[in-house]
């Protein structure tokens, strides 16, 4: 009965663009969030992830790698961003208005309801 009490059920995910790795474990209720992932195995089976350069976190939350979890937390790997988010939503946005699809006041979608100005 007390092994049963010391342990808790996580699950370590780690995902790809056209993949998503779910990884259910039962472990000991004093281990961290590295020794979890190390022992889950996605280490080996993904070799480009690096602990000391991949962010991890539980349920969305950035988290420390000697941080402990509770029962039925989900511990995500994180990718490294390839690009800034807000750069490109700027170099989109510079798209639309050369393209004609962004009022060229606001830079913002073209309001439908706007009466357009007569030449």
């Amino acid at each position: 009965m007390t092994d049963e009490a010391s342990t808790i059920h996580v699950e370590v995910v780690y995902a790809l663009p056209h993949e998503q790795r779910v990884l259910s474990l039962v472990v000991a209720q004093s281990m961290t969030v590295e020794e979890i992932i190390r022992h889950s195995g996605v280490l080996s089976m993904y070799p480009e992830i690096d602990l000391e350069k991949n962010k991890v976190g539980i349920f969305s939350r950035n988290v420390k790698l000697d941080s402990t979890v509770r029962d039925r937390d989900r511990i995500e790997i994180y990718r490294p961003l390839l690009a800034d988010p807000k750069e490109i939503r700027r170099k989109r946005a510079e798209q639309a208005k050369v393209a004609g699809k962004a009022d060229p006041v606001t830079g913002g979608k073209p309001n439908p309801l706007k009466k357009q100005q007569q030449d």
